[in-house]
């Protein structure tokens, strides 16, 4: 059974930084690419990043040059690090396995001053 578990999320002032965490398991995490998804109130889920079984990674337009994926495959985790923070960034943030139908709870980014 996949289990995917955000953390890290919480409450920052603009230009502020937090790092999310998401520990996986329930499928052998290194031969998967993971991604990070965010939604909005009243908004659609949309991906943010991307990182491959080699550690590509790409970005939406919206965050580069302030978020960064990464992954250890040895603990089973993905991170998103993210600076400069923008009241626009403020949703609950997702991690899911590209090609595996599975969400966790999210976790809660909350930008304002």
């Amino acid at each position: 059974q996949v289990q995917l578990v955000e953390s890290g999320g919480g409450l920052v002032q603009p230009g502020g930084s937090l790092t999310l965490s998401c520990a996986a398991s329930g499928f052998t995490f290194r031969w998967y690419a993971m991604s990070w998804y965010r939604q909005a109130p009243g908004k659609e889920r949309e991906l943010v990043a991307e990182i491959t079984t080699g550690d590509s990674t790409n970005y939406v337009d919206s965050v580069k040059g302030r978020f960064t994926i990464s992954r250890d495959n040895t603990k089973n985790t993905v991170y998103l690090q993210m600076n400069s923070l923008k009241p626009e960034d403020t949703a609950v943030y997702y991690c899911k396995p590209v090609g595996i139908r599975s969400w966790g709870q999210g976790t809660q980014v909350t930008v304002s001053s």
